[in-house]
């Protein structure tokens, strides 16, 4: 007797842009996620677009880490090589646990489209308080090949033989 399939669970998504140069209203790679992650029937929690700085950054990381309804975040920007790019260092630092495949998996889909300048990726992810946060490059293209190729399944609760979602849902004491 086989299982029914399980019912789709939607999840509370934050989005953060990290740019010095774009608009909330120029921001195509935060589009493209808020548009995709709609698509899959999650939930827009939040949506800011902030500087590249490492302490803003922490900042609204924090705030959202800290808040129970949101389940993951998904940032875009700052993490290459350029002086100003220290999403790694912002973000990392507040992890409880790492994700370690998510940025090797990102690299290895990634070099199909830019050949080995993916080497130069430090695209990184990890739970926070029971948050994933998934920390993306800048580009609309980099923001497809992360959403198609890794986060668009792992936060579909029905994706087996595991995905993220049951990690988001687990009762944290510090959410009590």
């Amino acid at each position: 007797m086989s299982k029914p399939a399980a019912e789709f669970i939607p999840l509370n998504i934050a989005v953060l842009t990290v740019s010095d140069s774009r608009t909330l209203e120029q921001d195509s790679s935060g589009q493209y996620l808020v548009d995709q992650l709609s698509a899959a029937g999650h939930h827009l929690a939040d949506r800011e677009l902030i500087k590249d700085d490492i302490y803003q950054i922490r900042a609204v990381l924090s705030r959202w880490i800290a808040d129970a309804s949101i389940h993951a975040v998904i940032t875009t920007g700052g993490t290459g090589f350029y002086i100003r790019d220290s999403m790694p260092e912002a973000a990392g630092i507040l992890f409880d646990k790492s994700i370690d495949g998510f940025g090797e998996m990102f690299r290895l889909i990634s070099k199909e489209d830019i050949g080995m300048s993916t080497v130069q990726s430090r695209a990184i992810a990890g739970m926070a308080n029971g948050t994933g946060i998934f920390c993306l490059p800048g580009s609309t293209g980099a923001c497809r090949t992360g959403w198609e190729g890794i986060l668009k399944e792992q936060f579909d609760n029905r994706t087996r033989p595991c995905n993220f979602v049951p990690h988001f849902m687990r009762v944290n004491p510090s959410h009590s």
